[in-house]
């Protein structure tokens, strides 16, 4: 499976454009990731793209449904459905790798940046700054779904100190995104 398969197999089942966008936003922060650590930057981004393409169509079995959807009808690397699994803290399944921890320590954090974006009167992620972006992980009632601990535990299993975890995932998803000027998307 490569980036474009796992692009067109994400928008084919998952219909809401902020799923779509968290799915984007995932993938840019799996790269940055993988360039950092020189590992494989087209593995890292179709496990963050491919992360969440059952939620809308099959919550009750996210992530298991996608897992097996992707086994049966792709030829997904297994490490990546591995990493697919272990995003989950309900599943049980341990994050063993890299790839995997990755997964799990940018899943909940790109959706605090997303919205730290979408609330400033330009919705745009290249205005969003570290020390705000700080404040509002410490309001719980900011971005109420994103779970703080998880959060936390990701950070921390990837042996990254939080306040430089946070910075790297807006990093990410600053360069991800094209300035106002070239295109209008946005966080």
């Amino acid at each position: 499976m490569d980036r474009a398969q796992a692009y067109a197999l994400m928008l084919e089942y998952t219909p809401s454009e902020s799923l779509r966008r968290h799915m984007l936003n995932v993938e840019a922060a799996m790269r940055w990731y993988a360039r950092q650590w020189g590992e494989d930057e087209e593995v890292y981004a179709v496990t963050g793209l491919l992360h969440d393409f059952d939620y809308e169509a099959h919550p009750q079995e996210h992530p298991r449904w996608g897992v097996n959807y992707l086994r049966e009808h792709t030829d997904t690397a297994p490490e990546i459905l591995e990493a697919i699994l272990g995003h989950g803290n309900h599943t049980g399944v341990p994050r063993v790798t890299r790839l995997a921890r990755t997964l799990f320590a940018v899943d909940e954090l790109t959706g605090l940046v997303q919205a730290a974006a979408l609330i400033r009167p330009d919705r745009d992620v290249q205005q969003v700054e570290p020390s705000s972006l700080k404040k509002r992980f410490k309001n719980r009632a900011f971005a109420a779904g994103v779970n703080r601990e998880e959060v936390m535990e990701g950070a921390a299993d990837l042996g990254v100190d939080f306040d430089t975890h946070l910075q790297n995932v807006l990093r990410a998803m600053q360069e991800a995104t094209p300035t106002p000027e070239s295109s209008p998307r946005r966080a």
